[in-house]
């Protein structure tokens, strides 16, 4: 394929007359880019990965929720994990981001389980092994969801913990269920001013269409820019991602990611900051775009109750980056 484009550009090249120096150059050029190329192919024993994820491991038994969305059967899956140290009677609810789901909570669970909370962890519906609906999804019916599973685990109190995306909705429960927050803990949120003001409206077709044309480069490059420092371990989301691609279902999640990234875009829970009623504690890395510091300021100083802590030359994963100054952080400020 290489060989075909370069004699494909060279010919161009001499069909438009260039002296055979300028096509030397050209060729030269061109072989330099081959590296760049090969770097941005996916290894060829990458397969196809479920869009429930049922072949990667997690790192605790899942069970399942039944509800009922829009006359639709549906699972929600999540982790119900007792403390391992002695017990203090409180719980931690943990809340995955956009492109995740809440296997990657898994030194969370054990820091947090250790000190003797109990850990619940839901993949919302549209991610992970729960069901995955083609619907209009919203901020708000996660919520619902995620607290009407609190009530059948008989949770009447608790700490919400939001990552990313898992920020916006753990605003949105805290603000419409304070009786059962705790306290909210806002991990590199998204959504700390409402995106419409920045950015152009595209259609859920438009997103969709972003989807389908995701590719190995585009998913590294994304994962890549999470983080200050690459290491190995973080290898796993690429072939994750990757390996929807490669399923005969990816149409399918494709329009679930869309309709959720829809949903990021025109619900926004920036103007909620100021009418929260309950403790919140910003714990973030402070790498994680040009703006972020000042954001997570300006949410802080909205909330009528928040304390803020960024955590130097860590990026947008602060939790698998930097797990054990993050857990000691989190636990400190519990």
């Amino acid at each position: 394929m290489l060989t075909t484009e370069l004699s494909r550009s060279l010919i161009m090249l001499s069909y438009k007359g260039h002296h055979p120096y300028i096509l030397f150059s050209v060729f030269l050029n061109l072989l330099l880019l081959i590296p760049l190329w090969l770097s941005a192919q996916a290894p060829d024993d990458w397969e196809a990965v479920s869009i429930t994820v049922e072949e990667i491991d997690y790192p605790h038994p899942v069970s399942y929720l039944n509800l009922t969305v829009l006359g639709q059967d549906a699972r929600m899956a999540y982790m119900d994990v007792s403390p391992s140290g002695e017990a203090n009677g409180r719980s931690v609810v943990l809340l995955h981001g956009l492109n995740f789901f809440g296997e990657y909570w898994e030194g969370t669970i054990e820091a947090l389980s250790r000190e003797g909370y109990r850990v619940i962890v839901p993949d919302q519906v549209g991610f992970g092994r729960s069901s995955k609906p083609i619907i209009p999804y919203s901020f708000q019916k996660k919520a619902a969801n995620t607290k009407a599973l609190l009530d059948e685990l008989g949770v009447e109190n608790s700490v919400i913990l939001g990552h990313s995306m898992g920020g916006m909705l753990a605003t949105r429960f805290a603000y419409s269920y304070p009786e059962t927050t705790e306290k909210l803990v806002l991990v590199n949120m998204i959504g700390k001013e409402d995106f419409r003001h920045s950015r152009p409206w595209q259609s859920t077709d438009e997103i969709y269409q972003s989807e389908m044309n995701r590719n190995y480069e585009s998913i590294r490059q994304q994962q890549e820019n999470y983080y200050v420092e690459w290491k190995p371990e973080y290898e796993k989301y690429i072939k994750i991602h990757y390996g929807w691609l490669q399923s005969a279902d990816w149409p399918h999640l494709a329009k679930v990611r869309a309709l959720n990234r829809q949903m990021l875009y025109s619900q926004p829970v920036a103007l909620e900051f100021a009418h929260l009623q309950v403790p919140a504690l910003i714990l973030s890395g402070k790498e994680d775009g040009a703006n972020f510091a000042d954001q997570a300021r300006n949410v802080a100083e909205t909330i009528p109750e928040a304390e803020l802590i960024l955590l130097e030359n860590i990026g947008h994963n602060p939790h698998l980056e930097a797990p054990d100054l993050f857990h000691r952080q989190l636990i400190e400020n519990l």
